[in-house]
């Protein structure tokens, strides 16, 4: 820490939140958060390794459910430490690098997941619309070829977040309102012009509420696709392959796009500037 100004001291580091008014039982909180952590890493895995191991399994719509779980390990294993640290250690504080860096990884695999919801969606339809044509058209390559330009996608599309947020000043205030670091977040302690961390954050959010447009798009067709079917059987029939991708989008918009809330949360602190 060192003085800039009479009314300003520049920061190195920042305080991560807990649950207010229950430090004293954050042990006790630990439990069933550690609990939930185990539960999601376990049954991603579970996943993978049956898809792995199962041969009838070799299919897109796996493969890309694949992609989902890893997606979600990855955001398992980016928010965990931090989480960890916290509730196990009450060590709030943080360094500005050590928050920067699983920030880009939590924006990162948060867009992938998007991504690879969007990518599922119009894998549905495929099947739905071309039956005949599907195995031929989504070959295993093309699989392959499609998951790792979305992967590339989304963490080119986060990768200067993190130096966004480098070149700032952050003084005075240092207590984030999360207990793992987002760029939103992060952006609101600096003391320096942010704008560029807003519109560019503002641009990232927008894509990631575009894939669930899309995806959204996407089941207009399968259901338009689905009712111009003749048989009730057979309509039944390709709803149902539909139902697991279904489940996931619902999971994934309980959640809620939690980068877009932040963004227009933070366009006051903006304005106030």
């Amino acid at each position: 820490m060192f003085a800039l100004n009479t009314s300003e001291v520049e920061i190195s580091t920042f305080l991560l939140i807990g649950i207010p008014g229950l430090e004293n039982v954050h042990i006790w909180i630990s439990i069933p958060i550690c609990f939930m952590y185990l539960l999601a890493i376990l049954g991603n895995c579970t996943i993978l390794f049956v898809i792995r191991t199962e041969p009838s399994l070799h299919e897109p719509m796996y493969y890309f459910l694949s992609m989902l779980a890893l997606s979600d390990l990855g955001l398992s294993f980016s928010s965990l430490p931090s989480m960890l640290r916290i509730f196990l250690l009450n060590a709030v504080e943080i360094s500005a690098d050590a928050c920067i860096a699983p920030e880009f990884f939590i924006h990162g695999f948060t867009d992938m997941e998007y991504s690879v919801l969007l990518i599922m969606s119009f894998d549905r339809f495929l099947a739905i619309r071309n039956p005949l044509r599907y195995s031929s058209i989504l070959t295993s390559s093309r699989v392959l070829h499609i998951g790792l330009a979305f992967a590339i996608k989304s963490f080119l599309l986060v990768l200067p977040l993190p130096f966004t947020l480098k070149r700032l000043r952050y003084c005075n205030k240092h207590l984030l309102s999360h207990s793992y670091c987002l760029h939103q977040d992060v952006m609101k302690l600096a003391c320096s012009d942010n704008r560029v961390n807003f519109y560019y954050g503002l641009f990232v959010a927008l894509c990631m509420m575009s894939d669930s447009v899309f995806i959204a798009v996407s089941y207009v067709f399968i259901l338009k696709t689905v009712l111009g079917i003749a048989s009730y059987g057979e309509r039944l029939k390709a709803l149902n392959t539909c139902v697991s991708h279904m489940c996931a989008v619902t999971h994934h918009a309980g959640q809620g796009p939690r980068d877009a809330d932040g963004w227009g949360q933070n366009k006051v602190s903006l304005q106030d500037r």
